[in-house]
This record gives structure tokens, sequence and C-alpha cells, in this order.
């Protein structure tokens, strides 16, 4: 009895009795430096596990799932797709029980067990059924992952959320940048399965920390309350009668001085009274009841959640066509589409900088500032039409440049969900009740990523199939222009 304790204490970080002891090392174990650090390798991983199998994933579908090489662009639009609809489908759900549960440890471990079936899946098998299956499981950890990590930030960093979201955006940037070349490398020097050998060591460190984390408010069970028992001994000996007699005195005076006015006939005096008893009620009831209402409504979030929902479009669409692109125009093999998604993905160090901008002056204008200056970028991407040096510089230089005004965009949308939270707040005080909704609010973020996450890739696969490259850029173009001239209100 005393090993299923021990082991359900655990899991559970939960006091399993009065005279339970106190977890090791409970003080590093809920420090802020390792609960920020367990968020930032969940994150980590959750993208480095997405990019590492991007460059290889045309060649595992040839080699591993036997798929011929005419329908290869076709299932890899789908599978990318696959992961966002899980991700779609299970980020309100997770968001919305980050914010009711009382402790964010669990779903954690819940999404680490769907990230470690997803790289065995991945890793060893050999339809496309399976590789569909093990996609749809890195969605589910994926919406787990950021809805209940990010709540989890929240609770832990107090008023640094805004620092604790820039080393988020670093951990997906280095993220990005070391998957597709440590993908491409080891899948042409060593094969495919040692592609997931990588990923497995990182899934076993994430392990360790996830089940190591102890969340601050669950280390207080042991840490306050002895302080509250000693305080609460200390009043029943000094005075065991008289502060009850005191707090009951007190009572019975309030209900003496109300009782007149409760006994008479309703009259306009006492009308404010029973208002109040009955308004409460009915404010908190709305209260639960539509937290996702609330937020739905404020233009600003509206906004916020369709510039994320165009640039995860335009992300994932080249995410699904740009290795094959290449590969028939270039003829590079995998290790040279991983070199050239670095030139995407290094400019995204910048992100910190478009979060201090955000912090400084709002998410508005620097949102607008990038997706504005992805447009012509967009349209100069039509010009790489030949296997020459030119057009392979023009090709990464072109490349670069997207990936650094494309986090001028995203960093501030980012901040902005927050922004939103604080002044509905700030405007109508307790309209998301005690535990706020900062995890379903991410949920809402991961959905429109997630929706174009499906809509991208698929979009970009068929147009890429039906009218080449340069259709295909224009058509990014505009949806950056459609984003650039959808006016952000002010009001919430």
């Amino acid at each position: 009895m005393a090993r299923l304790e021990s082991i359900q204490q655990f899991f559970s970080s939960r006091k399993t009795g009065a005279a339970c002891k106190a977890p090791h090392f409970l003080t590093f174990r809920s420090s802020t430096a390792l609960i920020a650090t367990t968020v930032n390798l969940a994150i980590f991983a959750d993208i480095f596990f997405y990019g590492l199998i991007i460059p290889v994933l045309p060649f595992a579908l040839s080699d591993q799932a036997g798929v011929p090489q005419d329908q290869v662009q076709h299932w890899i639009s789908i599978l990318l797709a696959a992961y966002s609809v899980a991700l779609f489908i299970g980020s309100p759900v997770a968001g919305i029980y980050a914010d009711h549960t009382s402790s964010r440890r669990w779903p954690l471990l819940l999404g680490l067990i769907a990230l470690t079936g997803s790289t065995f899946l991945l890793a060893f098998g050999n339809s496309i059924g399976l590789f569909a299956l093990g996609r749809v499981l890195q969605g589910i950890s994926a919406a787990v992952v950021w809805s209940v990590g990010c709540a989890l930030l929240v609770d832990t960093m107090g008023n640094k959320v805004g620092v604790a979201m820039g080393y988020v955006n670093i951990s997906m940037s280095v993220a990005l940048l070391l998957a597709p070349v440590i993908g491409g490398v080891v899948y042409n020097k060593a094969g495919y399965h040692a592609v997931y050998y990588v990923a497995f060591g990182i899934v076993g460190l994430d392990i360790v920390l996830r089940l190591t984390m102890i969340e601050k408010k669950i280390a207080q069970q042991w840490t306050k309350e002895p302080e509250v028992e000693s305080s609460e001994a200390d009043v029943e000996k000094t005075s065991p009668t008289e502060a009850p007699r005191d707090e009951n005195r007190e009572h019975s005076t309030d209900v003496t001085d109300i009782q007149p006015a409760t006994n008479e006939p309703p009259t306009t005096s006492g009308k404010p009274d029973t208002d109040d008893d009955v308004t409460e009620p009915l404010q908190k009831k709305k209260n639960r009841r539509g937290p996702m209402v609330a937020l739905l409504k404020s233009p600003r979030l509206l906004a916020a959640l369709y510039g994320v929902f165009v640039e995860s479009g335009i992300l994932l669409g080249f995410d699904a066509v740009l290795a094959l692109f290449v590969r028939g125009l270039f003829g590079w093999n995998s290790t040279a589409v991983a070199v050239l998604f670095l030139a995407l993905f290094i400019p995204g160090f910048i992100a910190p900088l478009a979060g201090w901008l955000s912090d400084k002056y709002g998410a508005r204008w620097p949102s607008l500032a990038g997706f504005v200056a992805t447009i012509p970028i967009l349209i100069s991407l039509r010009f790489v039409t030949d296997n020459s040096i030119q057009h392979k510089v023009l090709l990464a230089f072109l490349l670069a440049l997207v990936g650094f005004t494309l986090p001028f965009a995203m960093t501030p949308l980012m901040a902005e969900i927050s922004y939103v939270i604080e002044a509905k707040e700030a405007e109508s005080p307790g309209i998301f009740g005690d535990k706020g909704v900062y995890g379903l609010a991410y949920g809402l973020f991961n959905m429109a990523f997630a929706l174009g996450g499906v809509i991208g890739p698929i979009w970009a696969g068929y147009v890429i199939d039906a009218a080449g490259w340069g259709t295909l850029t224009w058509n990014f173009a505009l949806v950056s222009i459609s984003n650039s001239r959808f006016d952000r209100p002010d009001h919430i």
C-alpha cells in the first residue's frame, strides 16, 4: 500500500495523506527555471519532430511505404493536413481542460504518450495508414503541448509572460533551424531509421523533465500548509472562544440591520439589495458559460486569429512543396534540401525583437509591417525557374527574406492573444472567471494555425501540380495581401 501511494504521488505530485513527506528536491523541481525549461523543451521537441521528417518525407514515402513517384506530392499534402486536422480538433479540448484542471502536469504527460506513439509509428511504419496515424498522434501531442504548456507558463512566470513567450519563440526557431538539417544529413548518411534515433533521444529527455517537474501551486501543499496549520493552532490556544463570539456578533449585527427591509413589502429602497443578490449569480453563470463566446466576439482576437491562419498556410504550404520543387528543378538530394531550409528559418531569431516592439508599440503595426513586407518577396519567388547558380542563390536569398519578415508578422499575433484577454479583463473584471481562459485562448490560436496547416498544404499541392511554381507564389502573395488589408480594430 505504501508503495502504491508513493507511485500515485510521483505521477500526480499531490499529497496522498496528512503524513505524506514532500517529494525529494522539491525546491529545484518546482523552480521557475526548471518549469520554463520543461515547457520550452516540450515545444522544441514538438516542432523538432515535425521539422525532422519534412526533408525526408518524400523519400520515405517512396522507400518505406512504396508510394509511386507520381503520387508522392499528393500523399505529402494529406499527411501534413492530417497533423493539422488533429491539432485543430484537439486544441480547444486541451485548452478548456488546461483552464479547468487543477494540475497542468497530467495532460502534459498524456501528450507525451501521444508523441512517443507517433515517433514509433513514423519510424517503423511501412504503410500510408500507419504514417497517417503517426501524424494524427503528433497533432494531438502538439495540441496539448501548446495549449497546456502556454497556460503553465502564464501560471509560473507571473508578470514576465512576455519574456516566457520570447523563449518559446527561440525554442521554435532553434527547432526549425536544426530539424531539417539534421533530418536531411542523417538520412543521407545513415538511412531512414537513423533519423528517428535522434528523435528518440529528445523524447527521452522530454520524458525525464516532464516527470521531474512539479508545478508551483502543487509545491505549495508542502511549503505553505505547515505555516497555516501552525498559525491556526496558535489562534486556538490563545483564544478558543472569543474570536468566534466576536465574529458571530458582527454577523448578528449585519442581519439585524438588514432584517427590517427584508420583512417589509417590496419597496424602492429594497430593490438594490434584491437586484444585487439576483444579478451576481446570473453574472457568474454567464461568465461560466460563455468564455469562448466572449473571446470570439473580440474583433482584435478575430483579426489576430486570421493573421495566424494566413501565416500558417504560407509556412506549411512551403513545407509541402519546397522539397519536391528543388528536387525536380535542381536535382538536389535531402542534404541540399535541408540546407535550403536554413535560409528560411535562421532569420527566425529576430522574433524576440518583434516581441519587444509589440510590447512597446502594440501588436498591430509590427504585424502589419511584416505581412506587407512579405508580399513583394513572395511575388519575386516566381522568377526562380532555371537550374543555374544565379537562380539557386536567388531562391536562398528570397527565402531568407521571407524568414526575416514572417516573424514580425507572427510574434506580435501571439502576444496579441494575451493582450486581448488582459484588455477584456480590465474592461469587465471577472468576465472569464477565477481560472482565466489562457488555455482556451491559445487553443484557439492552435485552431487557427491548424486550419491554415490544413488548407495551405492541400492548396499548395493542388496549385503547383495544376499551374506550376510561379502561380503558387502569386497565390501566397494574394493571401498575404488579404491579411495586410484586414483592418485590426482598436476596440476589443
